[in-house]
């Protein structure tokens, strides 16, 4: 099946990208998940709380266990959104500003490397093949539900 079809390729990569990057957090302290996180909060504005789930596709309850996890590590800190009374904006401690800087070497590091090892036209064919795919599920082309 490994060697027929797409799916598989992007599942099994994306699981080796995945723990290769839990090894590498480990030595800052840190999971992908919670590296994931620091890079999606804006470090100079904060974010809110709302935009984080559907800016990193996760679901609430994920996302609140993140939180709560990188809260107590004092990665974050939680304040209240000066644009809307019921929200809550999330920001950076000068620690988490670190772990996030951290992050962000580590996935430059990634891209640099693999990046090294292709031509310019295979980088932009893997892009035009994941654009390709990800816009044939939004516009719902690949299953169908037909009714009679």
């Amino acid at each position: 099946m490994k060697d027929l079809t797409i799916d598989y390729a992007l599942r099994a990569t994306w699981q080796a990208v995945i723990k290769m990057y839990n090894e590498e957090a480990k030595d800052y302290g840190l999971t992908m998940a919670i590296g994931f996180t620091l890079l999606s909060i804006d470090p100079k504005q904060g974010t809110p709380s709302t935009a984080l789930g559907p800016k990193m596709g996760m679901e609430s309850t994920s996302l609140s266990r993140i939180l709560k996890s990188i809260e107590e590590k004092g990665f974050i800190e939680r304040k209240p959104n000066p644009n809307d009374g019921r929200g809550v904006l999330i920001h950076l401690t000068a620690l988490g500003l670190e772990k996030r800087e951290d992050s962000k070497e580590v996935v430059l590091r990634f891209n640099e490397v693999v990046q090294a090892h292709l031509q310019k036209e295979d980088i932009n064919g893997f892009f035009k093949t994941i654009d390709v795919i990800n816009k044939l599920i939004l516009d719902k082309k690949i299953y169908t539900k037909t009714t009679n």
